[in-house]
Order: structure tokens, then sequence, then C-alpha cells
């Protein structure tokens, strides 16, 4: 591992933890909170991450590096099904969960500011990524230190949000979603 992934995923690691604790010492009884069913309805931070989400996918779907297709044909059956599965139920429970609309709850706020954060990272990531010569070694590029930024910075951000809103399906739906999705991004590195 490079010295910058490393760098850059232990600081998400600390800044996880010390939203953690510090949300444990504020809360009285932490597990209750998961036990709720989401407060059903469209939610506008989740419709908004959506859009920061699927808008470069898009523009993607367009500027497509070359060898992308040929890539695409050898990916697992089983990693594809994972990050399917995965996509569908994290979108479904991002749109759906009006708790992430909730911004009262202030020591675990600071898991909504570092899903912002990298989602913030993940767009610049494309910027950098539609300003190069769009090869598949640019598209499957680390980024401010995050190994396989294009992949994982979506599904930590997901993860996060699934601990902001403590909904454990959203939360589920980010591992799936996060062993189809950086592990067909890790088959296609691997191959270039």
């Amino acid at each position: 591992m490079k010295k910058s992934n490393f760098i850059a995923l232990t600081t998400l690691a600390v800044a996880f933890s010390v939203f953690a604790i510090w949300s444990l010492t504020t809360c009285d009884n932490v597990l209750q909170c998961y036990k709720h069913l989401p407060k059903w309805g469209i939610s506008i931070v989740g419709t908004v991450f959506l859009l920061m989400l699927f808008i470069p996918n898009i523009i993607w779907g367009q500027n497509q590096p070359v060898g992308y297709e040929e890539a695409a044909k050898r990916e697992s059956k089983k990693l594809l099904a994972f990050e399917r599965a995965g996509e569908v139920l994290a979108c479904a429970f991002v749109v759906s969960d009006r708790r992430l609309d909730n911004f009262s709850n202030f020591p675990r706020l600071g898991y909504a500011v570092l899903t912002l954060l990298l989602m913030m990272i993940y767009e610049l990531y494309w910027l950098k990524y539609f300003r190069s010569s769009r090869t598949l070694s640019d598209m499957y590029s680390d980024y401010c230190g995050f190994p396989l930024a294009g992949a994982s910075l979506p599904v930590f951000a997901v993860f996060l949000l699934g601990v902001y809103a403590q909904n454990l399906a959203l939360i589920t739906a980010a591992v799936i979603l996060g062993i189809g999705h950086i592990g067909i991004h890790l088959m296609h590195k691997k191959e270039i």
C-alpha cells in the first residue's frame, strides 16, 4: 500500500472513530436507535447525494476510456451481482430515509460532514478524470490518497450516510455495494 493511501485511509478511520466515540458518549443507548425503522419519504439530502453520484457517471457514459467495453466483458458475474444489488438497495434507502434530513443530532452530524467531504473529493476525482486523456489507468487511479477513488469514495460515503441515519439496511447495502463495486474496479486495475 502506498504511503498516501495509508494516510488517507487512516485519516478517514480516525475521523470515523472520533465521531463514533463522541456519539457513544452523548447517547444513552446507541443500539436502540438502530432498531428504529426509517422515517419513510423522499429525503432531500439523499436526493442531492444521488445527484452528486449520478451526474458524473452519466457524463462518464459518453466519455468511457478506450478498452473499457472489452474489460467489462471479463467482469466476475458474482461481483457484478453484488454491485447491482448494492446499487439498487443503496439508492432506494438513500432517497427514502427522511432521517438523513435531520440535522439536530449534533454529535452524529460529523458523519454527514465527513460524507460531504468524501463526495466533494469524489467530484474532484471526476474533474481530474475528464481533464485527463481518459485511459483505463486514469479511471482506476488514486486521488487524494484514496485507492481506486472512483469506487471507494462513494462506497465510504454511503456507509457513513447509513451510520448517520442509523440505518442498518443502508449500512448493509454499502457493504454489498463495496464488495461488488470495489472488487470489480480492483480486477480492472490488476488487468492494466
